[in-house]
């Protein structure tokens, strides 16, 4: 039986460069909400409610990839090097022809844009951003397969160098695009665009090149005995999609409050920006501690390791609530430095400060549903994570965001407090469901 402090410190070696990894997504994010709030007002609402729509789509298309992990990582717990080959060929295969099919619904989002009811003048700002991120896509997809695979088999530090570099590609384009610094054109937000458009296709190909050539991984790219088949890439989607769909109805508690937030007024739609950016940051942070749980859970269900799989999930929910508690009083005590850097608009820091008790009451829920949410993907325990995320996000959350802020007229405040609502729902549902599937294991 493995010790606490053996659990705690292989969580640590695997979900430390996912945390940096995904850390590095959080400053990519923020630099564009920094630089971009900088630049002007209506710009940075433009980017929230693009933003807004994409994190809907980027949260769908990172579950798909997310049945990688419990796929891949039980064929590896069981040595079964040929299962680990073809599973890199059905994740790739199935995560590219997913972002293709989104592309085709954002093509028809994108002709009724104007449905939404946004404030008139951001529009032609929307517009041209909206496009470039859209055809990004597919390399987000083709990325987000290549991370999960390499993570499934326990090299976590690939990933999060491309991540990394990725990044401050990204920053030093924006400084170039957004400003028109050097000689380059002052783009604004379409230059933000641009930028993050060209950082992710060099994330998905590098990262491609790197584990195509790379010792530790070609055995498994490069075997050519190895194809997908039909039944795996339906297998693949059928553990992928339930958590695509619980991961977009959970991005839809926060996505359709910032279109409530949109009918409020442009103020409210930035500081709605600017507080989800902040709160990305611990997100991630919990996300890296799910993740790596998820790795070893899918190890250790490979080689039926029922008590390891159970004491994992306890110590990586005390990790991640420890964690959180550190990271919002951190947030708490420099509110006003953090808010400072986003934008200098005084009404939108006020506004801010005014959700940061919701953003504080939300955490219990938010990292207890990211823990088991994740660890009942790593047993692929995902049928009843959906109809569990439509209770918390869809007959919760939502209906109490409009209740408070829009039918009882509590504004951007009432918006936002009904957001720790749907998180504590499905924090307890999961929890249910975990103790539920592994109560008769041992």
């Amino acid at each position: 039986m493995r010790n606490v402090s053996t659990h705690i410190k292989a969580i640590l070696l695997l979900g430390l460069p996912i945390i940096v990894g995904q850390l590095g997504i959080v400053i990519q994010g923020m630099a564009d909400t920094i630089m971009v709030g900088q630049y002007g007002t209506d710009e940075l609402s433009a980017s929230s409610l693009v933003n807004n729509i994409y994190n809907f789509v980027i949260f769908f298309l990172l579950g798909i990839s997310y049945a990688t992990t419990p796929i891949t990582g039980s064929a590896y717990g069981k040595g079964d090097q040929v299962e680990v080959s073809r599973s890199f060929r059905e994740s790739l295969l199935v995560n590219i022809l997913f972002s293709l099919l989104v592309m085709v619904l954002l093509t028809l989002l994108y002709f009724n844009l104007d449905l939404l009811g946004q404030p008139a003048q951001i529009m032609p700002l929307v517009r041209p951003y909206f496009l470039v991120l859209m055809i990004s896509l597919p390399f987000v997809s083709g990325f987000n397969a290549l991370k999960q695979f390499a993570e499934a088999v326990g090299s976590t530090k690939l990933p999060m160098h491309m991540m990394v570099a990725s990044n401050v590609l990204n920053v030093v384009l924006n400084v170039l695009l957004i400003y028109g610094m050097y000689g380059c054109p002052e783009m604004g937000l379409m230059g933000a665009g641009i930028a993050t458009f060209i950082a992710r296709v060099f994330l998905f190909i590098s990262l491609l090149i790197a584990m195509f050539y790379g010792k530790r991984f070609r055995r498994w790219t490069r075997e050519q005995n190895v194809s997908a088949t039909m039944k795996g890439c339906k297998h693949m989607t059928k553990v992928g999609f339930p958590i695509s769909i619980q991961l977009c109805l959970e991005s839809a508690s926060f996505n359709i409050a910032g279109i409530f937030m949109g009918w409020i007024g442009t103020i409210a739609l930035a500081a709605h920006q600017v507080m989800c950016s902040i709160s990305t940051l611990v997100f991630m942070i919990q996300y890296g501690i799910g993740a790596a749980a998820a790795i070893r859970i899918s190890h250790f269900q490979g080689r039926r390791e029922w008590d390891n799989v159970k004491r994992t999930v306890r110590i990586a929910w005390a990790m991640g609530l420890f964690t959180a508690l550190i990271i919002v009083g951190g947030i708490y005590l420099f509110r006003y430095q953090i808010t400072g850097i986003y934008t200098d608009d005084q009404y939108v820091q006020s506004l801010c400060f005014a959700l940061i008790p919701s953003f504080i009451l939300y955490q219990l829920g938010d990292c207890t549903q990211i823990i088991f949410a994740n660890s009942l993907r790593a047993i692929e325990a995902v049928s009843r994570m959906v109809l569990y995320a439509f209770i918390s996000y869809v007959l919760v959350s939502i209906p109490m965001s409009f209740l408070l802020g829009i039918v009882l007229g509590y504004g951007a405040q009432g918006i936002w407090m009904g957001i720790p609502f749907g998180l504590s729902t499905a924090a307890l549902l999961f929890i249910y469901e975990f103790k539920r599937k592994t109560r008769n294991l041992c």
